[in-house]
């Protein structure tokens, strides 16, 4: 797949954490209410990481948590997956 993913470098919904790589799991806050799907990170471990994804690029994949190469320009930035192709600054 070569198609922009700017979502999914955003914080849209993943199987990982753009920002550090770590597993994204659905969770519950343990009063019943349960992770909606949204597009808010998908726990609270990684509410910093979405945060810090709103100004610097991924270094993860969100799909695998494969450790992506960015290259960084005055116009924004660019990051690849080995597996998954490209993502590109909005």
């Amino acid at each position: 797949m070569t198609t922009s993913r700017t979502g999914a470098a955003r914080g849209a919904r993943g199987t990982y954490c753009g920002h550090c790589g770590g597993p994204c799991v659905p969770w519950t806050d343990g009063g019943g209410n349960a992770d909606d799907g949204g597009t808010a990170a998908p726990s609270p471990a990684h509410r910093q990481c979405l945060s810090s994804l709103q100004w610097e690029p991924p270094r993860f994949c969100v799909q695998c948590g494969r450790r992506l190469k960015v290259q960084v320009t005055p116009l924004g930035w660019r990051a690849e997956c080995s597996r998954h192709g490209p993502t590109t600054a909005p």
